[in-house]
């Protein structure tokens, strides 16, 4: 960067503004979780296309978020902040203002189209207004914003739908989306970055074609009972065929929509990899705890978010220590610690049980909050430790597309994979109530074959026993999946602090 950096004052300033828009695209990941079912109440939709309300959002910010480098690069990256900005907050509105559930996905995949830029651009933007020895403490403040939205989201979202309608899901982005525009236009430096590049139309719309086909083979695999339906071979085939010919075109094109070149630093790739799991780990992980505290402890919406919000004291607490530390220590020391930390926070969640407390919930919440504390700060600063400049902009578009895959691919991986572990422990529970079993008796002795009632709580406790199971399994792979990462850590260069 040639130009000086802001004043303090003035970079403080800054932060604020472009935090709160960061805050409020990351915020609308998680806050409509919890109003589905009044969402599904008052448009009339089914239980499966309900969840267009979340999967149009991931599609479309997929699909868009590579495209924000070539923007930021063409038309300045304040000017394309202020759009998206200004966009996302109104189709936020006119989601709240949807008469029914075709206008909710189309102006949800609006809002997704509008923000996929508000998320690497902010990032590049406190990459640019800070020194490179303020980097890690730049990235630790902007890391509260990215990571805490998706943590307020439960909490904020349950309060605001039983105290007031599930429209203020959407209307509460509207004090934000003001603020960060207004703050934004009036102090935010007009990079003098503009570039004639002409854009790769068709290495985009391959990639948005792959990655769309691919995020709907995963929202639909589920209910189409995967590669036994037609349906799921179609969008498996488009999805590896476009993402075929978009490698080929990459590699072989002049100017393609990707620049090959930021794949040709290490840094970047591992901390790329760290970054689809570390997404992967924090959204399923809360994918998994709100409909298990709903359904099995049966606690109400606003309940939920209050139980999970320790996770995000855990991170406020610590995200400013380790951004200090960053700049102080080698960040793969701190990156060890962040995935033994998470992968302690999953064992804890595998020992849940029916007759746990909210505690043993608070408690692990709390402990996986330090631990991502301890991986986003020094996994951010890595991956754009050795990057140039001039690629910054691509390199930030690419980190936050494979962060949002990792997490909108393991949130269906885990979904999937409890539904059907939840089918296989049932089975297996039901294969044990029969006359001849003597434990059966010996545990149930009130138990009748012959009474229906005795029947149905017979048969409702299995399915409780069998969902806490799934859920159970569902925390152990995750746990696996966190120590399996470690050995990448050494191939990680260290950065110069």
């Amino acid at each position: 960067m040639d130009h000086a950096y802001p004043a303090p004052r003035l970079r403080r300033v800054i932060t604020v503004f472009t935090l709160a828009a960061a805050f409020m695209t990351q915020l609308d990941a998680t806050i409509a979780n919890v109003a589905l079912p009044h969402m599904q109440a008052s448009t009339s939709a089914s239980r499966e296309q309900i969840t267009w309300v979340l999967t149009s959002y991931i599609i479309m910010a997929a699909i868009f978020t590579p495209l924000s480098g070539w923007l930021a690069s063409r038309f300045g990256r304040k000017r394309l902040f202020l759009t998206s900005v200004a966009g996302f907050t109104v189709a936020s509105m006119l989601c709240g203002l949807a008469a029914n559930f075709e206008q909710l996905v189309l102006f949800r995949m609006l809002q997704g189209m509008m923000g996929a830029a508000l998320l690497p651009m902010s990032q590049a933007i406190m990459l640019d207004i800070n020194p490179p020895e303020r980097h890690g403490s730049a990235m630790a403040i902007w890391g509260i914003g990215v990571i805490i939205g998706p943590i307020c989201g439960p909490v904020l979202g349950g309060w605001l739908t039983e105290s007031f309608d599930w429209r203020w899901v959407f209307f509460i982005n509207a004090p934000f989306g003001v603020i960060s525009f207004l703050g934004l236009a009036a102090v935010l430096p007009a990079f003098d970055e503009e570039q004639r590049v002409s854009l790769d139309l068709f290495g985009f719309a391959t990639l948005a074609l792959a990655i769309g086909a691919f995020q709907l083979m995963l929202d639909r695999g589920q209910s189409q009972d995967w590669f036994d339906s037609r349906e799921i071979w179609f969008e498996a085939t488009i999805a590896a065929t476009a993402f075929y010919i978009f490698i080929v075109h990459t590699l072989t094109a002049r100017q393609p929509f990707v620049n090959v070149a930021i794949f040709k630093d290490r840094n970047f790739i591992i901390g790329s990899v760290f970054g689809f799991f570390l997404g992967g780990l924090m959204y399923s992980v809360m994918a998994l705890t709100a409909p298990m505290l709903a359904e099995l402890m049966h606690y109400p919406a606003l309940i939920v978010g209050l139980v999970m919000a320790p996770r995000g004291v855990g991170t406020l607490i610590c995200m400013p220590i380790v951004g200090l530390l960053v700049n102080r220590h080698d960040p793969r020391i701190l990156i060890l610690v962040g995935m033994v930390v998470s992968g302690i926070s999953t064992l804890l969640m595998s020992q849940f049980s029916l007759q746990m407390d909210q505690t043993a919930v608070i408690i692990s919440g709390f402990v996986q909050g330090v631990g991502a504390a301890f991986l986003f700060v020094p996994v951010t600063t890595v991956v754009f430790a050795t990057i140039p400049q001039k690629l910054r902009n691509e390199g930030a578009a690419m980190n936050s597309l494979l962060r949002a895959l990792g997490g909108s691919v393991w949130i269906s991986i885990m979904q999937t994979l409890t539904i059907r572990s939840e089918a296989v422990v049932h089975s297996r529970l039901a294969e044990g109530v029969r006359p001849d079993n003597p434990v059966l008796g010996f545990r149930f002795p009130d138990f009748s074959f012959d009474a229906i009632g005795s029947i149905a709580r017979m048969s409702g406790e299995i399915g409780r026993q069998a969902m806490m199971v799934a859920y159970v399994n569902g925390f152990w792979l995750l746990c696996v999946i966190t120590f399996a990462l470690v050995p990448l850590i050494p191939l990680l260069r260290p950065t110069r602090r």
